[in-house]
């Protein structure tokens, strides 16, 4: 039996993402309907965070606590990948053991590496170059809003970064427009890019990559933005003050966006600098939806990966 994976957006085909919402909307919906769906019942998932985390960590546990399985959590110093045990033999060990592993890591090859070894899912919960659960909770996010995906239009504003491909990607897969607006030397990865603009000719979305804020919002159905500094990168926290306050969403900005565009952010946010307190606490604001679906969506992701169904 092929094994499937979520180490990256490009892991899902159109079909499997809709599938993912849909089942991630059922959940939440069983879930606040106090319908139990243990679904999971005695499977183990082992977590290996080598990034800190609030939401990551939090919903994956609290999420397979309710489909009825257990959580081994393991930090950095505890299995050292790379360093004290190579990534392989980690995920040989691991397979011997629990249903299902989430790395929260650096390098994207870490992710892939322990794809390719292990013998059970493997889910990225967060790299250098995807955010893919991330993603999936943001499009449910604006479906939910929205009342739905295709030919909706997504303009994030800021940093290039892990979540911007995932976003891409995924808003490709979907049929949303996606436009990121990046200051010079900070756009998303060309491959990211290109990938994600082939994909979007199929489902009749476009992609692009622009320098103005401005233009970005003036269509957009969201406004997204993200941290300036990534995690790893804090060394450029300095220089890159000086570079992003274009890119902060404020009420400025969002004087040139539609009177109904909501505004996103994966959080956790730098209040002050990509974004303003007035606007995250706004009324346009759903970055709280955005966190409380990263448990329906990852909860969807589990059962679709270890192929549980009813």
């Amino acid at each position: 039996m092929t094994i499937k994976h979520l180490t990256s957006i490009n892991d899902l085909s159109p079909a499997d993402a809709v599938a993912v919402l849909n089942l991630a909307e059922r959940l939440k919906a069983e879930l606040k309907g106090g319908i139990p769906h243990p679904l999971l019942r005695g499977k183990t998932l082992a977590l290996i965070f080598e990034k800190p985390s609030l939401r990551t960590r939090t919903t994956f546990d609290v999420g397979m606590y309710q489909l009825g399985g257990y959580t081994v959590y393991m930090g950095h110093s505890d299995i050292g990948p790379g360093t004290r045990e190579t990534v392989p033999d980690i995920a040989r060990n691991l397979s011997r053991w629990v249903d299902g592993i989430v790395t929260r890591t650096f390098a994207h090859s870490t992710v892939v590496e322990l794809a390719q070894h292990a013998t059970v899912p493997v889910i990225n919960g967060l790299c250098d170059e995807e955010h893919p659960c991330q993603a999936l909770a943001d499009m449910l996010t604006l479906r939910e809003h929205k009342g739905g995906l295709q030919g909706k239009h997504l303009a994030y504003v800021g940093d290039g970064n892990n979540v911007a491909h995932s976003l891409m990607l995924l808003g490709a897969k979907l049929g949303v427009n996606v436009t990121v607006a990046t200051p010079a030397g900070y756009e998303p990865m060309p491959q990211y890019v290109e990938t994600a603009q082939r994909d979007a000719a199929q489902t009749g979305a476009f992609i692009r990559v622009i320098r103005s804020p401005e233009e970005a919002v003036a269509t957009a159905d969201a406004i997204y933005t993200d941290t300036w500094t990534s995690m790893g990168r804090e060394s450029e926290a300095e220089q890159r003050r000086q570079v992003f306050p274009p890119y902060q969403v404020n009420a400025r900005l969002l004087r040139y966006a539609k009177a109904d565009a909501i505004v996103m952010h994966c959080l956790p946010a730098h209040r002050g600098e990509e974004i303003t307190d007035d606007v995250m606490d706004g009324p346009r604001s759903v970055v709280f939806d955005q966190a409380e679906n990263r448990l329906h969506v990852q909860k969807a992701v589990l059962v679709w990966l270890m192929g549980v169904t009813r």
